[in-house]
């Protein structure tokens, strides 16, 4: 006699009813206040406990007494937010190229490695000059080496137009410290100069200047963490030649 085994239905009319559910009020439990803007959200409690540990923990084992108020998590864009729902829903999510990376820092954030694999996937197919400083960055910040690597790559191939971007003069010092140290950027050495000083005009020296004081700190030297300063003669000298600055 046969075992007996799992029988499947159809997947597409159980996705698209659960699907009708993200952010509908009908029977939540939960609301959320996200982004900015503070749009209202509206959420199945038991849904996103059992999908994601992250939620578990913020939601609790059961709401208190009364009408329970709105989490917050002002963070997070709305667009990213309900992406998240729908793939925590339905377990797929409709990706957009604008939105891709807050996506992404959601997935990390909220430990969804399922989805922060769908959007490196998804950010690697649609980077172009535009993007691909803002994904270094989110690369950098959450470690996703595989990412960095194509970012830089990608910069080396097209040094000129990404090196103008809105992106690159918003790189933290780190980020834009590992960009400098590839020799392949195709870019003459005039010009990158110029870059690193367009970058230092929006503010970029006071985050190098941090960067370096928690570098001294972590290895130990308190006595130059302490007294790196503000002012640009407590920069290391291989900083000063990319914003020819004088080195004290």
């Amino acid at each position: 006699m046969e075992p007996p085994g799992p029988v499947h239905g159809e997947a597409e009319p159980f996705s698209k009813a659960l699907r009708s559910l993200v952010n509908n009020r009908l029977y939540s439990d939960v609301r959320f206040v996200v982004g900015q803007e503070r749009q209202e959200v509206f959420a199945h409690r038991c849904l996103l406990a059992c999908r994601c540990n992250f939620f578990q923990r913020l939601l609790g084992p059961e709401p208190g007494p009364g009408v329970p108020g709105p989490v917050v998590l002002s963070t997070v864009p709305a667009e990213a937010f309900l992406a998240v729902l729908e793939f925590l829903y339905t377990n797929s999510v409709k990706l957009h190229r604008h939105s891709v990376l807050e996506v992404l820092t959601a997935a990390v954030e909220y430990g969804l490695e399922d989805l922060r694999e769908l959007c490196l996937e998804f950010a690697v197919k649609v980077l172009d000059v535009e993007l691909v400083c803002e994904a270094l960055q989110v690369a950098v910040t959450f470690g996703l080496g595989p990412l960095q690597e194509r970012c830089i790559a990608f910069i080396e191939a097209h040094s000129q137009e990404a090196l103008r971007t809105r992106g690159f003069l918003e790189l933290s010092a780190p980020a834009l410290l590992l960009l400098l140290r590839s020799d392949k950027l195709c870019v003459d050495e005039a010009d990158l100069v110029l870059a690193a000083r367009s970058w230092a005009r929006v503010g970029a020296v006071e985050q190098i200047v941090e960067a370096w004081k928690c570098h001294a700190l972590r290895r130990g030297d308190a006595a130059r963490g302490a007294t790196c300063r503000r002012r640009r003669g407590t920069l290391p000298r291989e900083h000063h030649r990319f914003l020819d600055l004088p080195f004290k």
